[in-house]
């Protein structure tokens, strides 16, 4: 019972990594919140959360709904001890596309920044609302989700590449900011997970990423959410402004 009575939030917590996180913190006795903005997956995932857990449907891009949230969240609660900054999207696409020395198509601009809006400026809002409560309370843990990409960079991810390797910066950051405050804010960068996500990919893709990890399978969510709760336990007291990679040994190539 590493988190009994800490309150969690967790943003994109209805599905994925989110929901296994969610529910990791619930079974060490955490009061968890989750937001997204699927209303009828949070709904469902909420109802496996305990009866201390709550569900928002939020926009995290949205700086006017995360602050809602956030002071319904301490009107409720009383405070913020973790906030897991987890949801994310992709919207893939090369910078540019040339066939026979034409280009035939290039990531748009509607792509790239709906990806900086949530996965980037979504982070930043979050953490935004919940600090000042932190600094009042004396004291809190900010977790942001990476990825191995943000360090390594991924053929037709721009976008997503830029926004991982951005939380990063920031992880570093705001740990010097708000050290002083007793707060810890840190990053986990997972590789390949089986969530959702890959259900439309072909199976050979889905080798493939296999066949590049070291330990030779894909990670699976509660992998991602056993390092969330390291980082947010008092075991790692004295970690702020890493980022830990969750990744089975990949190095992601060309």
């Amino acid at each position: 019972m590493r988190m009994k009575d800490k309150v969690v939030l967790v943003t994109g917590g209805a599905a994925g990594i989110g929901k296994a996180t969610a529910l990791r913190f619930a079974e060490e006795g955490a009061k968890v919140v989750i937001c997204d903005v699927n209303e009828a997956a949070g709904q469902e995932t909420v109802k496996l959360l305990g009866a201390d857990a709550a569900f928002y449907k939020v926009n995290v891009a949205s700086r006017e709904e995360v602050q809602k949230w956030v002071e319904a969240v301490v009107a409720k609660y009383g405070r913020v001890d973790v906030l897991i900054n987890n949801a994310g999207i992709v919207r893939d696409g090369q910078l540019v596309k040339i066939k026979n020395g034409e280009l035939v198509g290039q990531m748009s601009e509607e792509n790239f920044d709906l990806v900086i809006s949530v996965n980037l400026k979504g982070t930043f809002n979050c953490a935004q609302a919940v600090a000042p409560q932190m600094i009042k309370q004396g004291g809190g843990v900010i977790l942001n989700a990476s990825s191995v990409v943000g360090l390594d960079g991924n053929f037709g991810q721009t976008n997503y590449v830029a926004t991982k390797a951005g939380v990063i910066g920031m992880t570093k950051t705001w740990a010097r900011e708000l050290g002083k405050y007793g707060i810890r804010v840190n990053a986990v960068a997972p590789g390949f997970t089986a969530t959702e996500i890959l259900n439309s990919m072909p199976e050979k893709i889905i080798e493939g990423m296999k066949a590049r990890t070291p330990l030779g399978r894909m990670g699976e969510p509660r992998d991602i959410a056993n390092a969330y709760l390291f980082l947010a336990s008092d075991e790692a007291s004295f970690i702020t402004g890493e980022t830990l990679r969750v990744d089975g040994g990949i190095v992601v190539g060309t």
